[in-house]
């Protein structure tokens, strides 16, 4: 196995190698037959808006070409990202993204052939280790049928199980990051719900 470097990459960075970041989203969310381009498009869309992002950090594992990012933003103090939140927000949750103090881990993501061998686990400790934010959340696909990741959560950032099925990469990852489960995501379209896991202040 080619050794796997680690780095950090500024804004400007970032921006530059948004086609190589693609290509990782391809590649490791493989979506039904003729949606690569689809995929693919929405992808660099929702990027080009992610990079913008207050607090926006970046890590990717690089192994003569990047095999694997993950990267995330400060959650908006208006709150707007929990509105599709279903049930009651803590109070807790309510004042820590009021003050800027929420991060979202918007996307944690290795191509197959670099899976189960911890490079998530590694960019994910990476990336977080320097925040000033007390708490780290991460919203996660309830389920995705070409299992998106490994268990060593080489997939994206988050991820879950429904109707008894087994949980995805993505949710054994981060419940192995000590992380827990606080809900649910449920916008209009019922494809679209999504587990929230969170990490709060360690202290």
């Amino acid at each position: 196995m080619t050794e796997v470097y680690l780095r950090r990459l500024s804004r400007w960075q970032a921006e530059q190698q948004r086609a190589a970041v693609a290509d990782v989203h391809v590649t490791a969310y493989r979506g039904e037959a003729g949606a690569e381009y689809r995929d693919r498009q929405g992808f660099l869309d929702r990027f080009e808006q992610h990079v913008q992002r207050l607090g926006f950090d970046m890590m990717v594992a690089d192994a003569g070409g990047l095999v694997g990012c993950a990267y995330g933003f400060r959650v908006e103090r208006t709150g707007e990202w929990w509105s599709d939140f279903r049930g009651e927000l803590p109070t807790d949750i309510e004042e820590l993204t009021a003050s800027g103090r929420t991060f979202l881990l918007a996307e944690l993501m290795v191509l197959p052939a670099h899976r189960r061998n911890g490079v998530a686990t590694l960019m994910g400790e990476r990336l977080l280790a320097r925040l000033d934010t007390d708490l780290v959340v991460a919203a996660v696909d309830l389920e995705r049928p070409d299992g998106g990741g490994s268990e060593d959560g080489d997939g994206r950032g988050g991820g879950g199980d429904r109707g008894g099925r087994p949980a995805n990469a993505a949710q054994a990852t981060v419940r192995a990051w000590g992380w827990s489960k606080l809900g649910l995501l449920a916008p209009h379209s019922p494809s679209a719900v999504r587990e929230v896991w969170i990490r709060r202040p360690l202290r």
